[in-house]
């Protein structure tokens, strides 16, 4: 089992960024994707990153594409997620998960949640 701590979320303006961390514990990621998901109120869980420890490329949701960038830390077992020009829409609860494996588009494949932390993009 892995345990995941997210962190960096909070308010920012329209066209603003925020970087987004996620930190493992517990496990190593040696064989793990990680992906990150958000959810707002009344709605499911929605894909919005991921990322394959062994390599290749990370995958995106067409609706963050060419504004969001996922990063790995191998010495931290951390994943960043960076988030630039934040729209209104982005505003939502973002959660880290994990799983063995390559990377799904699907959040019930991932194994392991963090907590979530709180994106709010308002002006």
């Amino acid at each position: 089992q892995v345990q995941l701590v997210e962190s960096g979320g909070g308010l920012v303006q329209p066209g603003g960024s925020l970087r987004l961390s996620c930190v493992g514990s517990g496990r190593t990621f040696s064989n793990h994707a990680i992906g990150w998901f958000r959810q707002t109120p009344g709605k499911e869980r929605e894909f919005v990153a991921a990322i394959w420890w062994r390599g290749g490329s990370a995958g995106y949701a067409d609706s963050v594409k060419g504004r969001f960038t996922l990063s790995r830390d191998n010495a931290k077992s951390a994943v960043h997620l960076q988030m630039n020009s934040l729209k209104p829409e982005d505003t939502a609860v973002y959660y880290c998960a994990a799983k063995v494996g390559g990377y799904s588009f699907n959040s019930v494949a991932y194994d392991d949640w963090g907590q979530g932390t709180q994106v709010t993009v308002s002006s």
